[in-house]
């Protein structure tokens, strides 16, 4: 294959499988009585390790399908600076690396939906029943817009051949290293706006959206950070709302 071809390619596979995902989360929102979707909204007091799993799953796709369309500048990137042999083994590595951070923000996901069903503060569909826990979502995820961490991490986010030289190892294991740190800053800048899918719901196909949306404006829209800087004075003014209101 040509190599010029190489890029489009790669891009092409990601953006089928954030297609896929997207696909299945449609599913299951639509389909809610299915057997296996109801595997994912079990009472506080009806977790087995069948609804572990399925709910692992369901973050797992979730987080694909929401930050593979936002990490592309960056994997497209690093195919384009790629000469070495063995291309192909290297940026599967560096793209697993990248999803395997997420996996892990999603056995996260997993434990902290658990802990808060336990304590009432979230129903079986991942809705916040709790406007204190509302209030203080909306807040730490506004305050964190300004943070020195998230402005670090959304600036490596932003300049992907900044990050890349910067960050270069050589063989499969250097660009899984890669790989992996990339997700890391990626968690980093994004933590706080995925927390907010217990304020609107996980299984609203329509806030996942929006929150997708907010997360690819910020990392490649012309000064998303200073648009970032604006989500996170809505949030801030959200989440003193809810306080006055109770």
């Amino acid at each position: 294959m040509h190599q010029s071809a190489r890029p489009l390619v790669g891009a092409g596979s990601i953006l089928v499988a954030a297609l896929a995902a997207w696909g299945l989360l449609a599913w299951m929102a639509l389909d809610m009585g299915h057997p296996l979707v109801q595997l994912t909204m079990p009472g506080a007091a009806d977790w087995s390790l069948s609804n572990i799993v399925a709910i692992f799953l369901m973050w797992s796709v979730m987080m694909a399908a929401m930050m593979l369309p936002s990490a592309l500048p960056m994997l497209l990137a690093f195919v384009r600076l790629h000469r070495e042999p063995g291309r192909n083994g290297r940026a599967h590595a560096f793209v697993a690396a990248y999803l395997i951070v997420w996996c892990a923000f999603s056995a996260l996901a997993t434990a902290l939906q658990w802990a808060l069903q336990w304590l009432d503060w979230v129903d079986p569909m991942i809705v916040s029943t709790s406007a204190g826990l509302n209030a203080a979502l909306l807040l730490i995820a506004g305050v964190y817009q300004f943070s020195p961490l998230k402005r670090m991490c959304l600036a490596k986010c932003r300049t992907p051949v900044g990050f890349l030289l910067g960050e270069w190892r050589p063989h499969v294991a250097g660009a899984w290293t890669m790989g992996l740190r990339h997700g890391v800053l990626c968690a980093g800048c994004c933590w706080a706006l995925m927390a907010l899918l217990f304020v609107g719901g996980a299984m609203n196909i329509a806030w996942v959206a929006a929150l997708s949306v907010a997360v690819a404006i910020e990392k490649m829209a012309p000064h998303g950070e200073r648009l970032g800087a604006l989500l996170g004075l809505a949030l801030i003014a959200a989440g003193l709302v809810r306080i006055v209101l109770g």
